[in-house]
């Protein structure tokens, strides 16, 4: 293999080559940035076995071929280099790749063409446009209620065609559920009536791999692949078969009859718990909410900190005197809206919270209040 290429051209390929494949663990074959040569296009392909990346860059190819090297020395050496031309040239006897800029040299080890795995190819049919933002915006706005641990249902990002032409996009963790809908024909007829579910933990080099242009998704039989509009580079992932839960259950008891509704200002609510967590202890973790007609008292109590006391003007409308809720889950869930009011839907002290605001008609998200314990206190002759 011999070919020149600038390093411009590929610079941000190769790091986004590099975030997938592991540091240290796994065999040389996942530790490699396989580089592809042919037809005036170096072709860049790296895995953990699981995601796929692959890039395809311009460059002058004398002689084709295909070899394997270690990624992050690789990455790491050309993206120190200045910009500028850079040659490429694999040794086939030693066998090493040396990299060439001007009077700089260097060498680097290579593994062999036949320790390559064929990658997943991008299927062409059905294939539909997306935007890259909004899916970022999408990911973004339910990754924190999705579960970071095990390998079951509740710690994937869950995607689904619904009745009313909408796709629902939601993830839960079993005390908070989040869900985004939107309208896109084209991947309402793409989507399996059953949805599809992506683990949490490919989400994040999905978001560092998107961009703000438009993108090709398709879905396959065991994978999601996306690729940029221009086809240069691709990404895959392998999807989950797990069962998620039917959610409309706990949905359909927040638009019950027996329902309490709260209303506040975001900002208000996000200043006062803001200060509040400060109150907050590992054995104690929640806002205290103390519910009137015109007003709600947050309270917080540690016991090497003290305790705090503030009071919110809202509007309440139900028969729920006090709730709690975990400050910091609170604050985080407040972040991820746009609207300047936001209405609780209680249906219980323990019973499932929804939290809607009017600037966000598509955005759902249901907490669970935590259990409110009465503090029992005893005299000095008791103890």
């Amino acid at each position: 293999m011999f070919l020149t290429v600038y390093k411009e051209e590929i610079i941000e390929g190769l790091q986004k080559a590099a975030n997938i494949i592991p540091q240290r663990a796994g065999a040389a074959y996942l530790r490699s940035i396989w580089l592809k040569a042919e037809n005036q296009r170096l072709e860049l392909l790296s895995t953990d076995s699981n995601i796929e990346f692959r890039g395809s860059y311009p460059a002058d190819v004398k002689e084709s071929g295909l070899v394997g090297v270690q990624g992050r020395a690789f990455v790491e050496l050309l993206r120190r280099l200045p910009a500028g031309l850079i040659s490429l040239k694999v040794d086939e006897e030693t066998p090493v790749l040396h990299i060439e800029q001007g009077r700089r040299k260097y060498k680097l080890p290579v593994n062999d063409a036949t320790w390559f795995q064929k990658f997943s190819d991008f299927p062409e049919s059905g294939a539909v446009v997306w935007s890259g933002d909004f899916l970022q915006e999408l990911i973004e706005r339910i990754i924190f209620c999705i579960g970071d641990e095990g390998a079951d249902a509740m710690a994937c990002f869950f995607m689904k065609p619904a009745t009313d032409g909408k796709i629902e996009a939601s993830g839960m963790n079993g005390f908070q559920f989040a869900m985004l809908s939107f309208v896109n024909d084209d991947l309402y007829a793409l989507l399996p009536a059953e949805g599809i579910l992506v683990q949490k933990k490919y989400l994040g080099e999905l978001k560092k791999w998107l961009g703000d242009d438009e993108i090709n998704l398709n879905i396959g039989d065991k994978r999601l692949f996306l690729r940029t509009e221009n086809k240069a580079e691709s990404l895959s992932l392998p999807l989950s078969s797990h069962q998620y839960p039917d959610y409309s259950v706990f949905l359909a008891r927040i638009k019950g009859e027996e329902i309490s509704a709260l209303k506040l200002s975001r900002t208000e609510a996000q200043d006062a718990l803001l200060r509040i967590a400060i109150f907050n202890s590992e054995g104690n973790r929640c806002a205290y909410f103390d519910l009137s007609e015109k007003e709600a008292i947050i309270t917080a109590t540690g016991q090497e900190v003290g305790s705090a006391s503030e009071s919110l003007d809202v509007e309440y409308n139900g028969d729920i005197a006090k709730i709690a809720f975990p400050t910091n889950n609170l604050l985080t869930i407040l972040e991820h809206y746009n609207s300047t009011e936001l209405t609780f839907t209680l249906t219980g002290t323990e019973g499932p919270c929804g939290i809607d605001g009017r600037d966000d008609p598509d955005y759902h998200v249901v907490i669970m209040p935590m259990k409110i314990h009465d503090d029992v206190k005893f005299s000095e002759e008791q103890v």
